[in-house]
């Protein structure tokens, strides 16, 4: 089973999003960034999700 979706207290470059949904989905930290960097090169609000998910996701205690 999945952990929680939280932003760890470890392994956090910026917001810890990248690595909380990492963490759920079950693969590295790294991977998980370089999706969020190759997405961005594609139309969207990339960056309004990074922030809403960092507003969002409880920070691990």
């Amino acid at each position: 089973m999945a952990s929680s979706l939280v932003r760890p207290s470890n392994d956090r470059w910026i917001g810890g999003v990248c690595s909380g949904l990492a963490r759920r989905f079950g693969i590295s930290s790294n991977t998980m960034r370089l999706i969020f960097v190759v997405s961005c090169l594609l139309p969207g609000p990339q960056f309004l999700i990074y922030i809403v998910l960092w507003v969002l996701m409880p920070p691990e205690r």
